[in-house]
């Protein structure tokens, strides 16, 4: 076996972090220059017009707390095994969110994550965070098939109910049955040894997050004039996130995705096209671009277990 000098291997790390923060700024650039929907120097007099000190630290509020809950959730589920703080729960979920960025649906959150912790420990992980992320999708669903209810898709929200069912029913059927060494019985004895308290903690966190990061979106469109009863506009949203949720997507691509899932239901609802464009947009800089230029920090301070 070919042994690489300690030197080099420092040397090998610090191009790939380099990659990675370069990487996940040139794919928000790209995404930002290159988008012909955007208006800037509409969005820029609009902006000026109306934007306050205030509105601007309100809605940053909403940002942080959104991510605060997450790194909360992730804190609160790695006590399962391991106490962390919650300055390294930060690390782990900024630092693994940008180089998540470029890949599809953010796995590369799940690999980086695992880095921070013994390679015997991977599997463990990459399971916390499949509950992290699973019940946040749930909400996701049970959310957006309300809103459909709500705004009149009973159609649509019927088929997803009618999925939902067979995939429940065809789950309890082949519990036993097992692929790779891995069944539905045994991931569900796994779910159970996770603590009742630390499934509350986590369900609560995730509640609340998704109320954070709605009601930003609904103040936001607010701030832009949108004038539309409480009950619709939040359904909408709710709609919004479960479709654009449901499609395979790369997270540097998130706010195009929601954006035209935006554009067509908030259009049915008489809203500008290029309001929502532009409302999509902020909420993924605010969401998404802010904590990964924190997160690009943490990327470039990372140190493998054997430095």
């Amino acid at each position: 076996m070919i042994t690489i000098p300690h030197k080099a291997k420092q040397f090998i790390v610090f191009l790939v972090k380099v990659l990675i923060v370069t990487a996940a700024f040139y794919f928000i650039y790209q995404q930002l220059a290159n988008n012909d929907k955007l208006d800037w120097q509409k969005f820029t007099s609009l902006v000026n017009e109306k934007a306050s000190i205030l509105g601007v630290l309100f809605l940053l509020s909403f940002s942080i707390a959104n991510r605060f809950l997450e790194i909360l959730k992730w804190q609160n589920l790695v006590s399962f095994f391991k106490p962390i703080s919650l300055g390294e729960a930060t690390k782990q979920v900024l630092g693994s969110l940008t180089a998540g960025i470029f890949t599809p649906n953010g796995l590369g959150e799940y690999a980086g994550k695992a880095l921070y912790f013994d390679k015997k420990k991977t599997k463990k992980i990459i399971f916390l965070n499949l509950i992290c992320n699973g019940i946040q999708m749930i909400l996701t669903i049970v959310f957006g098939t309300i809103g459909l209810f709500i705004l009149g898709y009973w159609k649509w929200a019927l088929v997803i109910i009618g999925i939902s069912f067979v995939l429940l029913l065809a789950s309890f059927i082949s519990k036993n049955i097992k692929i790779k060494g891995y069944s539905i019985q045994k991931l569900v004895h796994k779910i159970n040894e996770i603590p009742k308290r630390i499934h509350q903690k986590n369900n609560l966190l995730a509640l609340c997050r998704y109320l954070v990061f709605s009601h930003q979106y609904y103040f936001l469109f607010l701030a832009f004039d949108v004038d539309l009863p409480y009950l619709t506009m939040m359904a909408t949203i709710a709609t919004v996130y479960f479709l654009a949720s449901s499609l395979p997507s790369f997270q540097f691509l998130d706010f195009a995705v929601k954006g035209s899932m935006a554009v067509f239901f908030f259009g049915k609802l008489g809203v500008n096209e290029w309001i929502v464009i532009f409302i999509s947009t902020l909420m993924w800089f605010l969401n998404v671009v802010l904590p990964v230029a924190i997160g690009s920090y943490y990327v470039l301070k990372f140190k493998p277990k054997w430095e």
